[in-house]
C-alpha cells in the first residue's frame, strides 16, 4: 500500500462452509474500496464482540437451516445483537436472512404445501420498495424454508409463493431470501450439487437456472450494486479498478 494512504474500512463476511465464496458481493465490496474480514463460525471462527473496527457486515446462505441446533448457528443468530445494538449496517442474505428473522422473534419455516423456490422466480416491490430503488422483475432463489415479517420491520419486496423476499429493519439491517451474489462459475456449482432439489415441487430444472441467467441477471447485478452502495455507502478510501486487477 501506497505510503500517507489510510487502511480501508472492513466488511465482516460470514459464511457457512469451507468452499463458500461472497462472490459478487464481495467483488463489489473491494471495488467500492472496502477490505473483507472473512469469517466461517462452522469451521470454529469467531465472531467480533463489537464492530467497532467494521464498517457493517453480510451474513450469507448456506445449506442448514435456521432452526437447525447446531452450536454455530444458535452462536450467530445470538451474535447479530451486535450489529443491532451498534447500529451497524448488517446484511442478511437467505440463510442470513432467516437468522436475523428469528434473532427479531419471527419464524422461519417450510411452505405450507411444500412448495420450494429453486431456479428463477417473480418479484414485486412493495410501495415502500420502491421508494428506496428500482427492483429486478426476476430473482435468482435457492431455499425451502421461507420467513415471516419480523414486528416492526417494513416489507421491501414479495412474491407468491414466499410473500415475505426483502426487508429492512430499523435504520441498517436488511434482509433478503433470493441471491444475487452469484457468480456463473458459483451458479453451475450450485446446479451440479444441488441437482437433486430439482425434484422438489416447485423447484425448476437445471436448464432453466443457467438459460434464466442470460436474461436476467444484468438486471439482479445492477440491482445488486446499488443496494450494496444503498446499504454500506462508499468509504473515503477507494480503490480504482487498475488497483484491482
Amino acid at each position: 500500500m501506497p505510503h500517507g494512504t489510510r487502511s480501508k474500512p472492513k466488511i465482516l463476511i460470514v459464511l457457512h462452509q469451507e468452499n463458500s465464496s461472497p462472490g459478487r458481493v464481495g467483488h463489489m465490496l473491494i471495488e467500492e474500496g472496502f477490505e473483507l474480514d472473512i469469517r466461517r463460525p462452522p469451521l470454529g471462527d469467531a465472531l467480533p464482540e463489537t464492530l467497532d473496527g467494521h464498517a457493517g457486515t453480510v451474513v450469507f446462505g448456506g445449506p442448514m437451516s435456521a432452526n437447525d441446533e447446531d452450536e454455530f448457528v444458535r452462536r450467530e443468530t445470538d451474535w447479530l445483537e451486535i450489529p443491532l445494538r451498534e447500529n451497524r449496517p448488517c446484511l442478511g442474505i437467505c440463510l442470513g436472512a432467516q437468522m436475523l428473522v428469528n434473532h427479531l422473534g419471527g419464524k422461519v419455516e417450510g411452505h405450507g404445501e411444500g412448495l420450494v423456490e429453486i431456479g428463477w422466480y417473480p418479484l414485486k416491490a412493495t410501495e415502500a420498495g420502491k421508494k428506496l430503488m428500482h427492483w429486478p422483475e426476476m430473482v435468482y432463489q435457492f431455499h425451502r424454508e421461507g420467513f415471516s415479517l419480523p414486528s416492526d420491520a417494513t416489507l421491501l419486496a414479495t412474491a407468491d409463493t414466499y410473500p415475505n423476499q426483502a426487508f429492512r429493519y430499523g435504520d441498517n439491517a436488511w434482509g433478503i431470501q433470493f441471491h444475487g451474489e452469484l457468480t456463473r462459475v458459483m451458479m453451475q456449482r450450485w446446479v451440479v450439487r444441488g441437482a437433486h432439489r430439482f425434484e422438489l415441487p416447485g423447484a425448476q430444472p437445471g436448464r432453466d437456472h443457467l438459460g434464466g441467467r442470460l436474461i436476467w441477471d444484468m438486471h439482479l447485478k445492477r440491482w445488486l450494486d446499488e443496494f450494496l452502495r444503498m446499504v454500506f455507502g462508499q468509504p473515503a478510501v477507494r480503490q480504482s479498478k487498475t488497483q484491482l486487477r
